[in-house]
């Protein structure tokens, strides 16, 4: 959230910041978006009387703000298909691992276990199943034979770092477009938050 937030602030994601939810009061993330100058809320989806309570005052805060890009940065709680359709298509997420490999939990733990030489980080679009919308931007990260989940984990959060900015750069500046499943570019050129961010 940090990163996204400090590249809109630096003019890297044509964007606005209109607020920053999260789903406990005391959450870290509140205090670190204030501190950035954004408007943040907690909403204690422990204090709401349903799920569905707790999501219609979610909507009524999005709107409130003018919200036209929803951003789920940390969010760990799953969206109801409804709400996920209201805001088709501006949703989007990053995945830990080179999706559709290794969706929902421990992604690093299931790559390891795997033996597969190579895993990374996928930016996509947001649908009503888990970690299974259209891929916006991917990027590998080798996975050496003694890493832990630990030591795995902590090269592709950098690489989270890099391409979650330059996927919401490319959404907000209306250089995708979606055919079918696929997320395609408007023209060849892919906003850079890092000059050598294919590393």
């Amino acid at each position: 959230m940090v990163a996204i937030l400090k590249a809109c602030k630096e003019g890297l994601i044509p964007a606005r910041p209109a607020v920053v939810l999260a789903d406990r009061p005391d959450a870290p993330a509140l205090a670190k978006a204030g501190e950035l100058g954004v408007n943040a809320v907690g909403l204690d989806y422990r204090t709401a009387a349903s799920a569905a309570e707790y999501h219609a005052d979610v909507r009524r805060h999005l709107e409130d703000a003018g919200v036209e890009l929803i951003v789920l940065a940390g969010y760990m709680r799953i969206l109801p298909a409804d709400f996920v359709h209201e805001y088709t298509h501006r949703i989007v997420n990053i995945h830990p691992s080179l999706l559709p490999s290794f969706p929902g939990l421990r992604p690093h733990e299931q790559a390891i276990a795997h033996g597969v030489k190579v895993s990374g980080a996928t930016v996509h679009l947001v649908d009503d199943g888990v970690d299974s919308g259209p891929i916006i931007l991917q990027r590998p990260v080798a996975v050496h034979d003694n890493d832990t989940p630990e030591d795995l984990a902590e090269r592709i959060l950098a690489v989270e770092h890099q391409i979650y900015p330059e996927a919401i750069a490319l959404m907000a500046g209306g250089f995708l477009y979606l055919a079918d499943r696929r997320v395609i570019q408007r023209d060849g050129s892919v906003p850079r938050t890092n000059g050598d961010s294919h590393q």
